[in-house]
């Protein structure tokens, strides 16, 4: 069975930076998320197009790893891409993968 919505994570704050990755305090705004999810960004200068894309590697409430997690709530999450350093607190970032589950 797949989720109807996708996944929509909006970002509190960004704890950790590296050129391919971000740890991020996030509030999930829609859908159902879990680790595997690939999200995609706009590019910085919102001009070009380019679209990037980063994957959700792991979720964290309350200081354990959970599967998957669904609105309202908030979690410290790990993203991995080329799009990891676009990530900046009040952006909003949909799911381009289905969930099923």
């Amino acid at each position: 069975m797949c989720h109807p919505d996708p996944g929509k994570l909006q970002i509190y704050a960004v704890e950790a930076m590296a050129p391919l990755s971000a740890t991020c305090i996030v509030r999930c705004v829609g859908g159902l998320v879990r680790p595997g999810r690939r999200f995609s960004i706009g590019s910085a200068d919102e001009v070009s197009g380019e679209r990037f894309h980063i994957m959700l590697n792991w979720i964290d409430r309350y200081e354990h790893r959970v599967d998957y997690f669904d609105p309202p709530h908030s979690a410290r999450v790990h993203f991995s891409g080329s799009g990891a350093f676009l990530l900046k607190k009040g952006l909003t970032i949909i799911s381009v993968d289905r969930v099923v589950g």
